[in-house]
């Protein structure tokens, strides 16, 4: 089991789509509250709905002020993921309602102060070109990355495991596609380093570390194997994390782990 320096909780984002699933959504903000965090990530909370009603979105919102958590990042609609979608941004056909999702995602950020956004890419579309899809993930992106520049937002552009449709696996694979849409004169836009879907999926993450982390723009842990909490598993999270601060990495450090609410923060204890 690897050793971890353990701290308090409000040094991290909590990822409440990923904890306290034991409760509903909008009870998840004074959970996580309750357990010591003051700032919170979560996927898009509307059960796939890429538009959500204004009542809605007022909810979700008020749910953050009356636990008093800053809302540090949210992703964009990435359609069922429960149904097993990881991201819409590449799927032909579905443009018109990523853009009508950007426009919320923007209300609620800048309501919020939220400012890191994560586009999750899309599976691979049996019998559509992935060409096509790339050009349709780029010009969404552009999209995205523009929108949410009015609030001083970045795009973040995540390699996942656990979905093998899932076309950016690596370290390398989100960063080609970051350097795609900077190229149409693009920014705001950053790699998010999940040390465990790297790890998984067989990227060294030291090494990209080493070369990448002053340009990653969020970091998120679980521990591997099992993807539970730090100290569970066998990554060396602590030293990745430390190294990423070394050489220039300025952001927080997201806590994307999977674990039940009676045991899940045990090790912040220790």
């Amino acid at each position: 089991m690897a050793t971890f320096a353990f701290t308090d909780a409000d040094s991290y984002v909590l990822n409440c789509s990923t904890l306290l699933t034991e409760l509903p959504v909008m009870e998840r903000a004074q959970a996580a509250k309750d357990a010591g965090f003051g700032q919170v990530e979560f996927w898009w909370p509307f059960d796939g709905n890429p538009r959500p009603t204004s009542a809605e979105v007022d909810g979700f919102i008020a749910s953050l002020e009356s636990a008093g958590v800053e809302l540090k990042g949210l992703n964009f609609w990435a359609g069922n993921m429960a149904g097993g979608d990881r991201g819409m941004v590449s799927i032909p056909g579905a443009e018109a309602d990523f853009a009508a999702n950007v426009e919320i995602v923007v209300e609620i950020g800048r309501r919020t102060g939220c400012r890191a956004f994560n586009a999750l890419y899309g599976l691979r579309v049996d019998g559509a070109d992935p060409e096509e899809q790339d050009r349709i993930a780029a010009a969404n992106l552009e999209l995205a990355a523009n929108a949410v520049a009015a609030i001083g937002g970045t795009v973040l552009v995540e390699p996942v495991s656990g979905a093998e449709a899932y076309p950016l696996k690596r370290a390398a694979d989100a960063a080609e596609v970051v350097d795609r849409v900077r190229a149409r004169g693009v920014d705001n836009i950053a790699m998010l380093a999940d040390f465990f879907h790297m790890s998984i999926n067989g990227d060294d993450v030291a090494a990209v570390i080493e070369a990448d982390a002053a340009k990653f723009g969020h970091i998120q842990i679980a521990d591997a194997a099992g993807r539970g909490a730090p100290g569970t598993g066998e990554l060396p999270l602590q030293d990745w994390i430390n190294r990423s601060y070394e050489l220039g990495y300025t952001g927080a450090i997201a806590l994307e782990y999977k674990q039940d609410r009676e045991t899940a923060f045990e090790w912040l204890a220790n």
